[in-house]
């Protein structure tokens, strides 16, 4: 054999170990949110949208910056290894997964809903009533979001402010999809989260056009940006069937060697489209 061939072989060889490794982590992966109840898929070491979809859902839910990836920071908090991607092939595919992603993520894995609906106990009279005299008088529900594990008894129904408003798990997802959805290599991707016309900032009220230039104008500001929830997420239902949710958000923005941090309390106002939700207001306030 020729040092030609034998070079290759060996290169082989650690290919297919390298791959192999890389598929075990992705199933220890796969097995440590299957068992904390965020991924409801096989155990098979690929490394799809669904997974990526569970792993947003985890790092939501204990305050990790949301990537929707297998990132350093995720994956020290499950225990495994970093999935790091090096190759422009894999980098363009990893594009298109973070579109699959948060769609799959904003329409909710019924799945997990269903797990969690499972895992609530249905309420008292005595809860029934607080909660309808709640509905009534249109109060703030405040939810951890960093709990380590799939919400406890409680949470979910009591986030419920009416018959047709969305549990707080299904707001989680769609709060997270819209954050992780403004990291989309395609620039003003989260548009589609919004109403035709949106009361947007301080700006008035704006068609989706407009606002796709703005998220331009800052994603060409902020090329590299990074964000996590820091803190409780609260839900108020507003006239109708709106529901105004409040989510602090922790941020860091670079753009070579300019650089900004802080945390603000971003809020978005959620009605029904069909079977799902769509943006109508949003602003944000320093948090102190």
């Amino acid at each position: 054999m020729t040092t030609r061939f034998l070079v290759l072989a060996v290169a082989v060889a650690l290919a297919v170990v390298e791959a192999a490794s890389a598929n075990d982590n992705v199933r220890a992966v796969q097995m440590k949110l299957r068992e904390g109840g965020f991924y409801s898929g096989e155990i098979d070491g690929a490394y799809s949208s669904q997974l990526s979809a569970a792993l947003t859902r985890y790092q939501i839910r204990n305050g990790l910056p949301i990537t929707g990836q297998l990132d350093v920071d995720t994956s020290k908090a499950l225990g495994v290894k970093p999935a790091v991607t090096t190759s422009t092939a894999n980098k363009a595919n990893d594009a298109a997964q973070a579109s699959e992603t948060w769609r799959r993520l904003r329409k909710s894995d019924q799945q997990f809903l269903a797990r969690i609906e499972k895992q609530t106990a249905a309420p008292s009279p005595r809860e029934q009533s607080v909660v309808a005299s709640a509905s009534a008088t249109a109060p703030v529900t405040a939810v951890p979001t960093n709990a380590l594990a799939p919400p406890v008894e409680g949470q979910t129904r009591s986030a419920t402010t009416s018959g047709s408003a969305p549990n707080m798990e299904r707001l989680r997802d769609y709060v997270g999809a819209f954050v992780l959805a403004g990291l989309d290599p395609r620039i003003g991707a989260e548009t589609e989260f919004f109403a035709d016309r949106v009361r947007y900032y301080d700006q008035g009220v704006l068609d989706r056009e407009n606002i796709r230039q703005d998220l331009k104008r800052y994603a060409e500001r902020w090329p590299d940006r990074r964000f996590w929830f820091d803190g409780d997420i609260t839900v108020e239902p507003q006239n109708g069937n709106r529901v105004r949710v409040t989510f602090p958000l922790r941020y860091e923005l670079r753009n070579g060697d300019k650089h900004s941090s802080g945390k603000v309390d971003k809020t978005i106002v959620l009605e029904p489209a069909g079977d799902d939700l769509e943006i109508v207001a949003v602003s944000e306030r320093k948090a102190e």
